[in-house]
């Protein structure tokens, strides 16, 4: 006998459709809430550093690459025209203030050297000559007021004797008046005599003065004449290495002529290279150190260039205390120059994340260390190893620093 089946209820029936459906549709919604929800990414805590957020003190500083260099480079120029005659000096060698770099010939030179001297006898004799002619002139003048004192003695004796021969009748009135004429004009001759001889003396001497001062003038130029002589030997201004000489033996060289560079090695400085950004605050007397196998070397700043060349300008420094062991022309150090006094600040470590955000925000993590979110944040000064925070973050926050070029657009991230 055949059973009647009972038909099964609609969701008994389709029960699998409606499993599927319903799985269906709460992926939907997952889907939905992912996509509506801050993007999240899940990363391993190990590929990331995280720094905490503290207030401790922050230097303002420049971390630059700096050249060590002579204190001072002198280029050697020659003050005569001439040929090398021959190179005494060495490339690289030490000199001694006053050595010998090289000697160069100028026969034309000693001719005229020749010539001047023979000039300067002559100018001798002529002065010789001339300061006899003022003495002989001298003599002359004493000699003549010599013979105008006899004769006025002996006129003098004359008259008396006419007088008292007047008085005892054997000569006239006119007589005496003859001899007292005679005496009265020689009188005044020997005045004028007197006068000359005066007038003479104080010639004289000035044209000795005169004579003596062209004489040393003269002398003087004769001197710097056989100077030039001497500066046909090229000497070594001040102690130093002798960097190069860029002449050869024959070589025809001219009046102020650089032929050789010497570099003063009792001191050396270090130069370096900064951007534009700093040009405002870098001044001489700044500090700035060197941090060398576990020992810090002071320095200052001696020469700011404020020439600006491809958004760089140039700086010198100069060691203030003791030096490291192993300077070397051409080795190069890391300097750090200070900006300014150690402040109390808000800071963190440097990281890539300022590359990535701009310094605009970045990743905080909670207590738990679970997970990390964006947040705003505004940064002030750096230095070459920490940021300043000015606003977005609190002391004890703890947060991301490196990784930032593999999150992408997470605004969330899983720490697992």
């Amino acid at each position: 006998m055949d059973i009647k089946l009972e038909k099964k209820p609609w969701y008994i029936r389709y029960r699998y459709y409606l499993i599927g459906g319903i799985l269906f549709v709460a992926f939907l919604i997952y889907v939905i809430t992912l996509s509506l929800g801050p993007r999240k990414l899940r990363i391993d805590a190990e590929d990331i550093q995280i720094a905490e957020v503290k207030v401790s003190n922050f230097m303002e500083y420049v971390d630059v690459e700096g050249l060590i260099q002579p204190i001072l480079t002198i280029k050697i120029n020659t003050r005569e025209a001439g040929s090398v005659e021959r190179i005494v000096g060495e490339e690289g060698s030490l000199l001694q203030q006053g050595d010998t770099i090289l000697v160069l010939s100028n026969p034309d030179l000693l001719r005229s050297i020749e010539d001047q001297r023979d000039e300067w006898e002559k100018q001798m004799i002529t002065y010789q000559e001339q300061e006899i002619e003022m003495e002989q002139k001298s003599l002359n003048l004493k000699q003549q007021a010599l013979t105008n004192n006899y004769e006025l003695e002996r006129l003098k004796k004359s008259i008396a004797l006419d007088r008292e021969e007047f008085q005892m009748g054997v000569k006239s009135k006119a007589q005496l008046q003859v001899a007292e004429d005679e005496y009265g004009y020689k009188l005044k001759n020997a005045a004028l005599q007197q006068e000359s001889l005066r007038h003479d003396s104080a010639v004289t001497m000035i044209r000795k003065e005169l004579i003596r001062n062209d004489r040393e003038r003269e002398r003087k130029k004769y001197e710097r004449t056989c100077e030039r002589l001497n500066s046909l030997v090229i000497t070594a201004p001040l102690k130093g290495q002798l960097s190069f000489v860029k002449v050869t033996p024959g070589q025809q060289v001219s009046s102020g002529e650089s032929i050789a560079e010497i570099k003063v090695l009792d001191q050396y400085k270090i130069h370096t290279s900064l951007s534009e950004y700093y040009i405002d605050r870098i001044t001489t007397g700044l500090p700035a150190t060197v941090n060398y196998q576990g020992n810090k070397y002071p320095l200052k700043i001696t020469k700011v260039v404020p020439e600006v060349k491809d958004r760089m300008f140039d700086v010198d420094l100069v060691f203030t205390g003791d030096m490291p062991d192993n300077v070397r022309v051409g080795k190069s150090f890391r300097v750090q120059i200070e900006l300014g006094q150690p402040e109390q600040a808000l800071i963190i470590p440097r990281g890539n994340f300022y590359q990535s955000t701009g310094g605009q925000w970045i990743y905080k993590v909670n207590t738990s260390k679970t997970k990390a979110v964006r947040v705003p944040l505004s940064i002030g000064r750096q230095n070459p190893q920490q940021y300043e925070i000015v606003e977005g973050l609190q002391p004890g926050d703890w947060v991301i620093t490196t990784g930032y070029d593999t999150f992408g657009d997470a605004e969330e991230l899983i720490l697992k």
